[in-house]
This record gives C-alpha cells, sequence and structure tokens, in this order.
C-alpha cells in the first residue's frame, strides 16, 4: 500500500514524487533530499518494496516505467531515473545547480560519476540507514573506490570553499552524494578528515534528520536489505 505525505515548503504543489523504503531505497533519497533542502514544494507518494519481486514490479508499473524508484509526475509528464528527475527540476529551479559555471560543470561530472560507477560501495555496503555494521574486509575494489570518493570530496571542497561540495550551499552535487553519506555512517568507513566533516554535516541537515526519522519508524525487514552476514556483522539496529 503506498502512503501519501505533502511537503510543503510554500508555493502551489507542483512535483510528485513516487519513492520506496526511506531505509533502503537510496535512489528514491537523491531527489527527496534536494527538494526539501531548496525548499521545492512536492506530494510524495511511498511505495515499500515488496519481497515478491514479481508483485512489487506489477505495482510498481502503475506509475514507473521501469518498474523502478524515484519517479516525478508533473502535470501529464513522467520522469523517471534520478538524475533526470533533477535534470528536469533544475529547468524551472536553476539554484538545483552551482551558479558558477567551473563548479556546475564539476557537480554534473561527479553526479554523474555517482550515478554510474562505485559498483564495490553499492555491492558490498548496501543502503539501509538503521544499521551499524562492522565489515568482515574491505575488497581492493571497495577500498579503490573508497579512495577515489575522498578524493572527490576533498577536491569539492577544497577547490570551490564548502561547505558543500559545489560551495556555498546544496546542490545536485550533495543530494547524489547523500546515500553515501548514509552508508560511510552504517560501515564506519574511515575518510580524510575534511571529507569526515563533511559527512557529519550533512547528517545534521535537518532533511537528513527527518529521512532518517522516518526510516527507523518502517516496519519492513526485507532479507535482501537485511541480511549482512557476507559483507560484516551487525553491531546496532536502532529501530524501535
Amino acid at each position: 500500500m503506498r502512503h501519501k505525505n505533502i511537503i510543503n515548503t510554500g508555493g502551489r504543489f507542483m512535483y510528485t514524487l513516487h519513492i520506496a523504503n526511506k531505509n533502503y531505497s537510496s535512489w528514491s533519497l537523491r531527489p527527496w533530499i534536494l527538494f526539501r533542502e531548496l525548499h521545492i514544494p512536492f506530494a510524495e507518494y511511498n511505495h515499500p518494496f515488496n519481497a515478491d519481486r514479481e508483485k512489487q514490479q506489477s505495482e510498481f508499473a502503475v506509475f514507473s516505467p521501469t518498474c523502478r524508484v524515484p519517479v516525478l509526475e508533473d502535470g501529464g509528464n513522467t520522469i523517471w531515473d534520478s538524475l533526470a528527475i533533477i535534470e528536469y527540476v533544475a529547468e524551472e529551479y536553476p539554484a538545483v545547480w552551482p551558479e558558477d559555471k567551473k563548479a556546475r560543470a564539476w557537480a554534473r561530472s561527479v553526479c554523474a560519476e555517482m550515478h554510474a560507477g562505485f559498483p564495490a560501495l553499492r555491492s558490498e555496503c548496501g543502503m539501509n540507514c538503521s544499521l551499524r555494521i562492522d565489515l568482515h574486509a574491505r575488497s581492493e575494489a571497495l577500498q579503490a573506490e573508497l579512495v577515489r570518493l575522498d578524493r572527490l570530496l576533498s577536491e569539492g571542497l577544497s577547490r570551490f570553499g564548502g561547505p558543500f561540495l559545489a560551495g556555498s550551499r546544496f546542490t545536485a552535487a550533495d543530494a547524489f552524494f547523500a546515500p553515501v553519506v548514509f552508508r560511510i555512517r552504517t560501515y564506519d568507513l574511515q575518510l580524510s578528515e575534511l571529507s569526515s566533516e563533511y559527512v557529519q554535516q550533512m547528517l545534521e541537515l535537518r532533511g537528513m534528520r527527518a529521512w532518517y526519522e522516518a526510516a527507523l519508524q518502517e516496519t519492513a525487514r526485507l532479507p535482501l536489505y537485511e541480511d549482512k552476514s557476507g559483507v560484516g556483522n551487525i553491531v546496532q539496529d536502532y529501530r524501535n
């Protein structure tokens, strides 16, 4: 069953955003946190994942051409995929991207890299906001990606002056790295001091705290996202 939540930050409702479980759905977080932090009004529909894959696809097919989330509806337009959604919204809300041309080019590049890359991080450190996990080990692929991640974060913060990745304010670049921020905390992934300060700042954002608190209230316990025996030991579960 889907759940509707109206996020009214002022003005008329323009967008309808379809997402899945806040505890599990990293892709859903990207447009959601962008809308929250930039005060873009939207109606949120939450469609929980289902252990029955065929049933889930049937339910998601009602609103999603790919049977996946996130999906944005705007009048008669349907936009799927987190990157496409952000680019679409940027046409009406230019603040989605940095104003400075160099910062904007960099932000688009790192969003594309995150969107298509970091396969080891995704597979070995799947999103589960509520857990704290002690990894058995870090594969060479994961370690290499963590080095790259640290370099990206440090580069943006140093080059554009912070406190956000592409300058003084939150943009799509930060939205695309928001799921990684939760993963860093869940798996206690070590980064440089500068990158770690950024992670902590992101975790303290009002929108990130709201997402996390909602994730802790979810009752779903799907084995695909809960079984971490292959990668580490669960040391804490913060759900009620």
